[in-house]
C-alpha cells in the first residue's frame, strides 16, 4: 500500500462570508509552508490564490452552488466552468438536496448526467449534504453516482446543521465503486479525527483547523497514514 503524509489529504478551507484579504493570505501562506494538497477558496479569490501560488504545488479548489444547492443546473454549470477558466484545479459543486428529500430522481439524474460529463476531463466533487439524508439516501445516491461516476462524493458543505460522520463515510465507502473518491468535510478539527475519517475511507478531508490536525505529535512532514 501506498503511504502519504496526513497534510497531502487535506483541502485547506476557508469559505467565509465575512473574511478580509489577510486572512486569505494567511490561508494561502500556510498551504504552502505545511505543503496541504490545495486550498479551498469562494470563487472571488480564485485569480488572487493563482498568483500567489503560481511557483507552488499547492492546488486550487473553490466551489460552486455553494452552499444551498438550489441553483439551477444551468447556473452550476456556468460557474463550474468559470471556475475552471479563472485556474481552479479542482470544484466543490452542491448537489440539489430538496429534489432528493421529494424523490424527485429525475432531477437528480440531470444533475449527475452533467456533472459526470464535467468529470471525464475535470476533478469534480458533489457535495450531497449527508448528514440531511437517510442512509437509504445516501445509498442511492452513491448507486446513482456509479451509474453517472464523478472525481468524488463529498460528505457536507460544513454550512448546514449536521457535517460530516463516520457513518456516512463507511456507508459511501462500501456502496461507491473504488474508482470513486470521497471527501469528508465539516466539524473534522484533531489529527484523531482527521485519520478516523481516512480510515474509514476518505481520500479528501476538507479542513480549517488543518493547522492544528498536522501540528499534532511532531512535524506534519512525519505524520503519515497508510492511503486506500
Amino acid at each position: 500500500m501506498d503511504t502519504k503524509s496526513i497534510n497531502k489529504y487535506i483541502d485547506h478551507t476557508k469559505l467565509s462570508q465575512t473574511a478580509p484579504i489577510d486572512e486569505y493570505n494567511k490561508l494561502i501562506n500556510d498551504a504552502k509552508k505545511y505543503s496541504f494538497y490545495s486550498v479551498c477558496l469562494p470563487p472571488h479569490m480564485v485569480f488572487y490564490a493563482k498568483e500567489q501560488l503560481e511557483n507552488s504545488d499547492v492546488k486550487i479548489c473553490s466551489v460552486a452552488g455553494f452552499p444551498n444547492g438550489y441553483n439551477t443546473i444551468n447556473s452550476k454549470k456556468s460557474e463550474i466552468e468559470e471556475l475552471f477558466e479563472l485556474g481552479c484545479d479542482e470544484v466543490d459543486v452542491v448537489l440539489n438536496t430538496s429534489h432528493v428529500k421529494s424523490e424527485n430522481w429525475k432531477s437528480v439524474e440531470k444533475e449527475f448526467k452533467v456533472f459526470s460529463e464535467i468529470s471525464k476531463s475535470k476533478t469534480l466533487k458533489v457535495i450531497i449534504e449527508s448528514g440531511l439524508l437517510t442512509k437509504s439516501e445516501v445509498i442511492r445516491l452513491c448507486e446513482l453516482t456509479n451509474k453517472m461516476p464523478v472525481s468524488f462524493l463529498k460528505t457536507s458543505t460544513g454550512f448546514a446543521a449536521k457535517s460530516a460522520s463516520i457513518e456516512a463515510v463507511t456507508t459511501m465507502r462500501e456502496y461507491l465503486n473504488q474508482d470513486i473518491k470521497i471527501k469528508a468535510s465539516g466539524g473534522i478539527r484533531t489529527r484523531e479525527q482527521a485519520e478516523a475519517f481516512i480510515l474509514a475511507g476518505a481520500d479528501r478531508l476538507g479542513c480549517s483547523a488543518s493547522v492544528a490536525i498536522v501540528s499534532t505529535e511532531g512535524a506534519h512532514g512525519n505524520i503519515s497514514l497508510d492511503a486506500h
